[in-house]
């Protein structure tokens, strides 16, 4: 079967790296923003400047360049913003379904008047200094982009659209710069290894420690600028099937030390 997924494996050893990353004098290291962290304490999230404090702290404990992490990872930390407050019911699942610390029971159906929020994150972050650059892994179209200025949203993002084996699929680069969708239209054209963006400040990134948030997706379901990158856990098997881990792209998980 030919998925979005194996399109990208089959050519990834052609790609540039998107955040550039030399093993041999730099460092990453991973970072987990889930509530085994025993490390963090609730209120660190709800002030960008003590989030991004204890970031900093973290990379430079680690002698790190860059964290990263999130793929898959359920986070109690967007509780910070309303926008991912949103109530729906609970459809049944195969087994439990996380909700801050609520566990719904699969009951067969409906759990009626459960509120269940976003909190599943469904791509990568690469926390590190803004103003870093990001580049284009290969090439490809603007699709979209959008100011997406709400508290905790992505700020200024880019999306683009590329094609493998004549399979279509999307990128997107959540964080960044406002200057850099200030002189990009739709239908541009980007080459491989074009710096295509930069890691924005927060008053320009949805008021979050500097870094790149990267997403894979293979459909884009008519938004624009825009595309869920924390969804609810009830949705998970969607969302994962639709967006495949980033690290396919990004190849950065085996430099992790």
């Amino acid at each position: 079967m030919i998925t979005v997924e194996n399109i990208i494996r089959k050519n990834q050893q052609g790609f540039a790296q998107v955040v550039t990353f030399d093993p041999v004098q730099q460092k990453i290291s991973a970072i987990d923003l889930t509530e085994n962290n025993k490390g963090l304490d609730g209120t660190i999230f709800k002030d960008t400047d003590l989030f991004s404090a204890y970031l900093e702290a973290l990379r430079k404990k680690q002698s790190a360049d860059y964290l990263i992490g999130g793929y898959n990872e359920l986070r109690g930390l967007y509780g910070r913003s309303e926008l991912f407050n949103t109530q729906k019911t609970v459809r049944s699942i195969d087994g439990p379904v996380p909700v801050n610390d609520l566990k719904v029971p699969s009951t067969g159906g409906d759990v009626e008047g459960a509120a269940e929020p976003r909190r599943l994150h469904i791509g990568t972050d690469v926390w590190g200094p803004v103003g870093t650059p990001v580049v284009a892994f290969m090439g490809g179209m603007v699709h979209s982009f959008a100011f997406n200025d709400h508290y905790g949203d992505y700020g200024a993002t880019i999306v683009l659209a590329h094609q493998l084996d004549s399979v279509p699929f999307y990128t997107l680069y959540g964080h960044v710069s406002v200057r850099d969708i200030s002189y990009i239209n739709e239908g541009d054209y980007v080459v491989r290894g074009q710096e295509i963006a930069h890691f924005g400040d927060k008053h320009e990134n949805g008021h979050w420690p500097p870094h790149l948030h990267f997403q894979i997706i293979g459909d884009m379901e008519l938004y624009e600028g825009d595309y869920p990158g924390v969804c609810r856990y009830s949705e998970r098997k969607k969302y994962l099937k639709n967006c495949p881990d980033p690290d396919l792209i990004l190849q950065l998980n085996k430099y992790i030390e």
